[in-house]
């Protein structure tokens, strides 16, 4: 690697493992915001759990999700891919929060883009 280059892979990397870690985290405290808020109604009708349950829930795969992440880049950043897709689809379908799904959709690109750059046994 050049020494002028800027560690693209390892960038990514941190940010696509902490980033779902501490909104993981924070379904738990909603310190950062009221994660419930962004569950459809009629998502919510099917639930077997109260709103605030199932966010727990999701923060607990993003937590995981953030740590194979950081133990394996290359499936979990298509994990993460995958989640930031289907959360988008969720709220594009919903029709509120619109602005969050083109935010996970572009995000979701970046996850790709880890999981392109990284090898099946980069761990660094």
């Amino acid at each position: 690697m050049n020494s002028n280059t800027l560690p693209i892979v390892p960038l990514l990397k941190y940010t696509y493992g902490l980033v779902p870690i501490i909104a993981g985290l924070d379904k738990h405290t909603n310190l950062l915001t009221s994660w419930d808020q962004y569950l459809p109604q009629g998502l919510l009708e099917f639930l077997p759990a109260s709103g605030a349950n199932f966010m727990l829930i999701i923060g607990g795969i993003e937590i995981l999700a953030g740590i194979i992440v950081l133990l394996r880049p290359k499936p979990g950043a298509l994990i993460v891919c995958l989640w930031l897709v289907l959360i988008a689809l969720v709220l594009i379908f919903s029709g509120s929060h619109l602005d969050v799904a083109v935010r996970d959709l572009v995000m979701a690109i970046g996850a790709f883009a880890l999981y392109g750059l990284s090898t099946n046994s980069e761990t660094t």
